[in-house]
């Protein structure tokens, strides 16, 4: 082998992650919906269809959804089953003439051989606060010449569709198919190999406990999100999924009470100056003479804050970014409310 054409691992020390701030993790649908590529799985005629038009609806409304507070954005909804006239009798039924002008639908597509990545960047340039994409069918999309029955093939399909969310900070649901053979892990009922699940962030599956019946249950499993089990029932008028119950509680991660007490002393210092701060990580630790008991040194302020990012944004309202300069200064802003 020819090292010198070997290319060269991407690699970050800890101490290169740790000094380094990500973007915050922001749901889509808090408690319920994360950023990430999913499967949304389920028997045909189930109700798929009407529930990815509820979610889309809810999201581009910013509407909450069974209680959850939602973080209104642009959706992209890949209706590729559909017609236009099928789409806007369905959307009649369940919403009356009031419309969502963020939600935008497609029933073409390309195929993930062709011109598909291309056409969803292209979407996200003209319509930039874009943060939920749903594709329905994942069959429609694709490439015509793979082995349905692979486990490369499915891997790979949904690894280029997890990049491209990864890229852009985005959620995108995969509208799937069941397989016939009933099993007691409602998981392994996701048609095709286990490389579709493998790869993708997480996976919905929807099952109604009768063919006719009208209650179901849904089961949630990610990366970024804990097991779950939603029982549901679908009204007929309204066309939509109401929330009976959730059969799982929902689990919270504990507070770094460390963490808790830096997040808590620039919440308030913030509301009390004017919702802006700037300056370096020491003129910080000035600004917040509570934390002396901690003895925090100026780095490991700077680090803590970089973990704490996420939570800041989504339980405060607060941004935080670094601006790289003759000296590093740390920049915090109230955004919007917790």
């Amino acid at each position: 082998m020819d090292k010198s054409n070997c290319k060269e691992l991407d690699t970050h020390s800890m101490p290169e992650i740790y000094d380094t701030t990500y973007e915050p993790q922001i749901p889509i649908v808090e408690n319920f919906l994360y950023g990430g590529t999913y499967l949304f799985v389920g028997a045909p005629k189930v109700g798929k269809s009407f529930f990815m038009a509820q979610l889309s609806y809810h999201v581009a409304m910013g509407l909450p959804l069974w209680g959850n507070k939602v973080h209104q954005s642009t959706v992209l909804y890949l209706a590729l089953e559909d017609t236009h006239a099928r789409l806007q009798e369905r959307l009649y039924c369940m919403f009356g003439v009031e419309s969502a002008e963020k939600l935008h639908f497609a029933i073409k597509a390309d195929d993930l051989s062709s011109e598909l990545i291309p056409q969803l960047n292209y979407f996200l340039k003209k319509y930039p606060d874009t943060k939920l994409i749903i594709i329905d069918t994942l069959q429609k999309i694709r490439p015509h010449n793979s082995d349905g029955n692979s486990y490369k093939a499915d891997y790979d399909n949904v690894t280029q569709l997890k990049s491209f969310t990864d890229e852009h900070h985005i959620c995108m649901l995969l509208v799937h198919h069941t397989r016939k053979m009933e099993s007691d892990d409602s998981f392994d009922m996701i048609s095709g190999t286990s490389g579709l699940l493998g790869a993708a962030d997480g996976a919905f599956v929807l099952q109604r406990k009768k063919r006719t019946g009208l209650e179901a249950t849904m089961d949630a499993t990610g990366r970024d999100q804990q097991d779950m089990r939603y029982k549901m029932a679908f009204d007929p008028e309204r066309h939509a999924w109401n929330l009976i119950e959730t059969e799982t509680e929902l689990w919270r991660e504990p507070i770094d009470p460390i963490q808790n007490a830096i997040m808590e002393a620039v919440n308030r210092m913030l509301s009390a100056q004017n919702l802006e701060w700037q300056g370096t990580a020491t003129e910080l630790l000035a600004q917040l003479p509570e934390l002396d008991y901690l003895d925090l040194a100026p780095n490991s302020l700077v680090r803590r804050l970089n973990i704490a990012n996420t939570n800041l944004f989504n339980r405060y309202g607060i941004s935080y970014t670094k601006k790289h300069c003759h000296e590093r200064r740390i920049i915090l802003k109230k955004v919007s409310d917790s």
